[in-house]
């Protein structure tokens, strides 16, 4: 049985702890996870890809012959790390204020409620003496905030993680999440010609350039098929500098672009779009490409979807079916052929904002039709 006051004392101590991404360092809040399960008999493993960024494994083995347990296994995954405190706060940052029925903290809703939630569910699970016939397992994992590299990715690429079904626990609201846009990360170098600011006409000026493909850029942002979940197409120009003094005419100039786009396309399309944009303007230019997320898409009568839904109607919540502007690690599991979807308990609004909280109302019933769905994914 789920324990609220249990739940809320678990959510206060995984804030306390600083796990900041970056610098990005999840050992302690690593190692706390790891002796919280192990407690319980899990078999754990932690495993690092670099130095003090640990992923953590948690696994309750299924009573199905080893082979059938494992490639049925639930995978429960939120991640470690959060984004930084930032300034601006009115609320401790790491825990110590609960009022109004709020968790304040950095990472309330993203990702340590969430984490705290598949925690208890597991101690609850354990202290029914609940046995699976499949594996389900536990990771919580590093480096979310900044592209999973030292997470996820590594996990699924090595094949240390190969589910049946993976639930990935970074949502808000109860909001399920079966579709999300892809995503490209780069940067636009563009090469001018240095000239006297007083005679700029025997100059070429990169940042004027940039400017004018900044323009085109944005004017393109919305040239896509709609998506019944998804909003629109994004660019965003998230750093730019250039120039070496204001009577020059700059010779260089660079800007950093963040592209979401929908699942109907794919990012070899939207970067040769993104090149014919710019050779438009200039042919004196580099790209460099930073990163790259596949959009992600499930059917929404995916069975597996249909009993999440279920669950938690069963204990009176009606979570909505939703589409992720932003980017989560739902599609690293598409690309390794593992069936996934996304939900959470988090607050809406709150997550990477000053003063983030959680609302315990949802954590207590997040964490309830968590155990639910781990119940009924078992019998299936």
């Amino acid at each position: 049985m789920i324990n609220k006051s249990r739940l809320i004392k678990l959510t206060r101590k995984l804030l306390s702890i600083d796990s900041q991404n970056p610098p990005g360092n999840e050992v302690a809040i690593a190692d706390m996870v790891a002796r919280d399960m192990k407690s319980l008999g899990l078999e754990i493993k932690v495993i690092s890809y670099k130095k003090d960024r640990p992923n953590v494994i948690a696994t309750l083995r299924g009573s199905l012959p080893r082979k059938q347990a494992a490639a049925g296994a639930l995978l429960l995954t939120p991640h470690l790390d959060t984004v930084p405190v930032g300034s601006g706060w009115k609320f401790n940052p790491f825990g110590k204020t609960v009022a109004q029925g709020r968790i304040y903290g950095r990472g309330a809703s993203d990702d340590k409620g969430n984490l705290a939630c598949a925690m208890e569910v597991i101690r609850s699970l354990v202290q029914q003496g609940f046995r699976p016939r499949k594996d389900l397992i536990l990771a919580a994992t590093a480096d979310e905030e900044t592209g999973s590299h030292q997470g996820i990715k590594p996990l699924l690429e090595k094949k240390v993680l190969r589910p049946g079904l993976a639930l990935v626990l970074d949502s808000v609201d109860f909001d399920t999440v079966i579709a999300q846009k892809g995503l490209v990360h780069l940067r636009v170098m563009v090469f001018g010609k240095k000239a006297h600011g007083a005679t700029n006409w025997m100059g070429v000026n990169a940042i004027e350039q940039s400017a004018k493909i900044i323009r085109r850029l944005k004017k393109n942002e919305t040239a896509f098929k709609e998506h019944p979940l998804l909003n629109h197409p994004t660019v965003n120009i998230g750093t730019i500098k250039g120039g070496d003094k204001v009577n020059m005419v700059a010779d260089f100039c660079e800007f950093s672009v963040d592209l979401r786009y929908m699942p109907c396309t794919t990012p070899k399309k939207v970067i040769k779009q993104l090149k014919k944009i710019v050779a438009g303007v200039t042919d004196n230019f580099e790209l460099i490409i930073d990163d790259v997320q596949l959009p992600f898409e499930i059917e929404k009568k995916d069975p597996f979807v249909a009993l999440f839904l279920k669950a938690a109607r069963k204990v009176r919540v009606t979570p909505s079916l939703k589409g992720s502007d932003g980017a989560t690690v739902i599609s690293f599991f598409q690309k390794h052929g593992i069936k996934a979807f996304a939900t959470g308990f988090g607050k809406s609004g709150t997550m990477h904002a000053d003063d983030e909280f959680a609302e315990i109302k949802t954590l207590y019933k997040g964490a309830v039709v968590l155990e639910r769905f781990v119940k009924d994914y078992d019998q299936v």
